[in-house]
């Protein structure tokens, strides 16, 4: 009997886990890091190849499938409440706990930890936040898609899908078909990469495993306990709650759907790489048109990062702890506030949030270097919050479905539509 993918998927997560755990011991740890790790990168290429055609050609058939402009407005609304008060709640939550259970408030803690220098590749992206916002209207479409710089590509693809709706006939028609029918080669090309998801995850899960080691976790166990007691409470409170309450969906057969691409976030780190995933379990596993998945999905993939949110918030709030400087009730505010505009700002890539980190640091004057305090456990952390911001996109699409009249599984104390 052929298994399902996301068992695939979770075997190979699993086996990943074994490999990397035994290969320390029996010092083969190097083979994992250098050889196996190949099969992910190869994994990761792939994914990382179509997302760009794939974002455009669906965000421009999406918005070519809107038709009117108060449609547009409606959907654009409703997508942009959604993201926001979703982070502000993750936030929120983050704040609390870190000034509750205060994990930075120990003494000798910053000589116990020490820190790594900020690495050059993080210190070189560090921008102000102004310049990070004011990116989002590219001045060469093509040369954003080029590097792959979401944000620019996905305003670029809205407005031009937008003005496409605008344009006489017969060229609406041929512009609409066109791309239309690069959305549908690029899900089908998506659908024969998502095939090979279980190795991918194997051999990346393998690598992490391997280099980090349980070693790492100790002097910066409570810190790591907070922000995963925060992001589990988001995930598993937060978000279901709003799926029962706005969207009258069922949680569980939520997350049934979504489980393949919520272990393959885990394992990649990347909302971006983990796209092609999320859109083909929002329309084949939830019965989501393609008309609020490829405009919601997109957009959230790139702005809504409330597991980075609330990870930004806790680290910056344990960073002041360490050093001893205390944050004033504005100055906390001032965290909030950028925490929320920095998640907006954060690629869908590894380690993007410790960039939008050096931006609240800068925010409120704490020193840069006090990122590296947090070095040692930010992937793992990076892999759970990641998980999160793919999880908070999917609850989203539902919900925004459902608001648009559509019904997707069997909703909640109702039949099926």
């Amino acid at each position: 009997m052929k298994l399902k993918l996301h068992w695939q998927i979770l075997i190979g997560l699993l086996l990943g886990i074994t490999l990397g755990l035994i290969s320390r011991p029996l010092g083969f740890q190097d083979f994992v890091v250098d050889q196996i790790s190949i099969l992910g990168t190869i994994f990761l290429r792939a994914l990382r190849m179509i997302i760009v055609p794939l974002i455009f050609s669906s965000i421009i058939s999406g918005v070519t499938s809107i038709q009117s402009a108060e449609s547009f407005g409606r959907l654009s609304l409703k997508t942009i409440m959604y993201y926001v008060t979703t982070s502000l709640l993750a936030i929120v939550v983050g704040l609390f706990l870190v000034n509750f259970f205060e994990p930075g408030v120990k003494p000798g803690l910053k000589d116990l930890l020490g820190f790594e220098k900020m690495p050059s590749e993080l210190e070189a992206t560090v921008q102000n936040l102004d310049e990070t916002l004011l990116g989002i209207i590219p001045v060469n479409p093509i040369e954003s898609m080029a590097r792959g710089d979401m944000l620019p590509i996905i305003f670029f693809a809205l407005f031009f899908g937008f003005f496409i709706t605008r344009a006489p006939e017969p060229y609406r028609g041929q512009l609409t078909s066109f791309f239309q029918g690069i959305f549908e080669v690029m899900m089908r090309l998506t659908q024969f990469i998502i095939k090979f998801t279980p190795i991918g995850v194997f051999a990346l899960m393998a690598k992490i495993v391997a280099q980090t080691g349980p070693e790492v976790f100790g002097p910066l166990g409570n810190y790591m306990l907070v922000v995963m007691s925060g992001l589990l409470f988001h995930a598993f409170i937060t978000l279901p709650t709003l799926l029962i309450i706005v969207g009258r969906i069922n949680p569980m057969q939520h997350f049934k759907a979504m489980s393949g691409a919520l272990m393959t976030a885990f394992s990649t780190a990347s909302s971006s790489a983990t796209l092609p995933l999320t859109m083909d379990a929002m329309e084949n596993n939830a019965g989501v048109s393609n008309k609020v998945t490829s405009f919601v999905l997109p957009l959230g993939a790139t702005i809504n990062m409330d597991g980075t949110a609330l990870y930004e918030c806790v680290a910056v709030m344990f960073i002041a702890q360490v050093y001893g400087i205390p944050l004033s009730i504005t100055s906390q505010f001032i965290v909030v506030l950028t925490a929320l505009l920095a998640s907006i700002g954060a690629a869908g890539i590894p380690m993007a949030g410790l960039v939008m980190m050096a931006i609240i640091l800068r925010a409120v004057g704490l020193p840069l270097e006090g990122v590296g305090l947090i070095l040692a456990v930010d992937r793992i952390l990076d892999m759970m919050r990641t998980s999160v911001n793919v999880w908070s996109d999917s609850c989203g699409t539902v919900v925004i479905a459902r608001t648009e009249g559509e019904t997707p599984f069997t909703m909640v104390g109702q039949p099926a539509e």
